[in-house]
C-alpha cells in the first residue's frame, strides 16, 4: 500500500492540531497506519533543534540562523522519520513544512521565498506531500486563540505586523503551489472537517 503524506499549513492558532488528529482518526476508521509529526520538531535532534529556536530567550538570534535551523531540523526529520514511514505504506500527517519557512522566513522575515527555498530543497531531499491543507484564518483571530492558550512561543510573540505578512503570504503561496489547498477554518470543527474529507478522499 502506497504511503501517503498530508502536510497541514496555516497561521498561528488555525487549528492545524484539532485537524491532524481528526485527518487520522478518520484514516484508521478505514484500516491505515498514521504517524504524526510537527515542525519543528519530531525526532530527538529536531526537537533539541526547537528548543533552541522557540526560546523566548533567544531575541539576538539571526534570521538567516533562524531560516537554517528550521531546514536542519526539517533534514533529520525527513531523513529519520518521513521517508521510512511512507515507504512502509503508512499515512503521514505533518503540521507545517517546507511552506512555513517560505512564508515565515522568506517573507515574514524579508530573506526572500526563493533564497528559503534553495536551503529547504537541500533538506528534504525532493520529498513533496501528497497534498497541502491551507486553514485560512484571520491572523488576529488565529493569534488571540493561540496566546491565550500557552502564552506564545518566540515567533508567536512577534507582532501583528509580523503575522499579517505570513498570512498574506500563506495566500500567495496558495496560487503558487498547485498541492495546497485553501480551507476557511473560521467554522466549526465539524464544518471544516467536511471540506477536508472531501479533498483528501481525492488521494
Amino acid at each position: 500500500m502506497k504511503g501517503i503524506f498530508i502536510v497541514l499549513e496555516g497561521p498561528d492558532g488555525s487549528g492545524k492540531s484539532t485537524m491532524a488528529k481528526k485527518i487520522g482518526d478518520y484514516y484508521r476508521g478505514k484500516g491505515r497506519e498514521i504517524e504524526f509529526t510537527r515542525e519543528p520538531g519530531g525526532t530527538k535532534i529536531s526537537e533539541k533543534v526547537r528548543e533552541l529556536i522557540l526560546d523566548n530567550n533567544n531575541t539576538e538570534m539571526d534570521y538567516r540562523t533562524e531560516a537554517l535551523l528550521y531546514a536542519a531540523a526539517r533534514a533529520q526529520l525527513v531523513s529519520e522519520k518521513i521517508r521510512p514511514w511512507l515507504n512502509e505504506g503508512k499515512i503521514v500527517i505533518s503540521e507545517r513544512y517546507v511552506y512555513s519557512s517560505l512564508v515565515y522566513q522568506g517573507l515574514g522575515r524579508g530573506l526572500g521565498v526563493e533564497e528559503v527555498k534553495k536551503i529547504n530543497d537541500f533538506a528534504i531531499a525532493g520529498l513533496k506531500p501528497d497534498m497541502v491543507l491551507l486553514l485560512d484564518v484571520n491572523p488576529e483571530k488565529g493569534l488571540k486563540r493561540k496566546l491565550n492558550i500557552d502564552g506564545g512561543d518566540r515567533l508567536e510573540n512577534e507582532g501583528i505586523s509580523f503575522h499579517r505578512e505570513v498570512y498574506e503570504g500563506y495566500k500567495k503561496l496558495g496560487e503558487i503551489f498547485p498541492e495546497i489547498r485553501t480551507i476557511n477554518a473560521e467554522r466549526t470543527i465539524d464544518e471544516i472537517f467536511i471540506d477536508i474529507k472531501e479533498i483528501i478522499n481525492l488521494l
